[in-house]
């Protein structure tokens, strides 16, 4: 079937790096299985990591259709985007049907994206996660693709002010090796496996990011942990 509007966005979003001279390092895209379903699960730490994620799979030439919540369905703008682009809208009171369009999808041969955190991190570290993921990698039969992001906090996250000037920013994307989820393990084994496999991811693109804080006053990106001043995680809490 035709994607009339998936890969214009795609083109759109590229034009619009290419104009921002963002750097994106991609390195692991070829653990993206060229055929066949796969849950692909990733850290969130900005607004816009779900064109990031989508980037990371497109050398192997696939698509991917995220589970994002429904309000972004809702907007005037983005919801016919979103719909065209056979995303699937989440409304946490109503998960089940989400949960069954997105194992069709699998079923069918789809990569479905997901964000196990279910809300951005503003502590910049892993939250925890949801075992949505690893419950439909096993029971669709399909592998679990792993995959981390650093550098699009800066872009625009929550809490901070869109930067969208020239700025060089850099965009480190990791993608690990499939997965299995065995469907005689229990999900929150397999979700605990994921996590330590996407913190893995994590600290490999950190370690690989080009770029270090300017000043005192550029460290908000920085988690708490390595120096920065993000928000540590208890503290997002009781803000929140």
């Amino acid at each position: 079937m035709a994607e009339l509007v998936y890969r214009p966005v795609i083109g759109a979003a590229r034009t619009l790096f290419k104009a921002l001279d963002l750097k994106i390092d991609t390195q692991g895209s070829e653990n993206v299985p060229r055929t066949g379903g796969a849950v692909l699960v990733s850290n969130h730490i900005s607004y816009l990591d779900f064109i990031f994620s989508g980037l990371g799979t497109l050398p192997q030439k696939r698509l991917v259709r995220f589970m994002a919540k429904d309000s972004v369905f809702r907007h005037k703008i983005s919801g016919p985007l979103m719909r065209g682009m056979k995303h699937i809208p989440v409304d946490r009171n109503k998960g089940e049907a989400a949960y069954a369009h997105a194992l069709d999808a699998l079923r069918s041969g789809e990569i479905i994206g997901v964000f196990p955190e279910a809300t951005i991190s503003e502590s910049f570290t892993l939250k925890s996660f949801k075992s949505g993921a690893a419950r439909l990698a096993q029971e669709a039969g399909v592998p679990l693709i792993p995959m981390a992001l650093w550098g699009t906090q800066r872009l625009w996250t929550k809490g901070k002010p869109r930067n969208f000037g020239r700025n060089h920013i850099p965009v480190t994307i990791r993608v690990g090796e499939p997965m299995d989820a065995p469907a005689d393990e229990f999900a929150g084994a397999i979700t605990r496996r994921l996590r330590e496999r996407v913190q893995e991811l994590l600290e490999a693109a950190q370690r690989a990011y080009p770029v270090r804080p300017k000043n005192p006053d550029d460290t908000w990106w920085i988690p708490a942990h390595l120096g920065g001043t993000a928000p540590l995680p208890g503290q997002v809490r009781e803000a929140g």
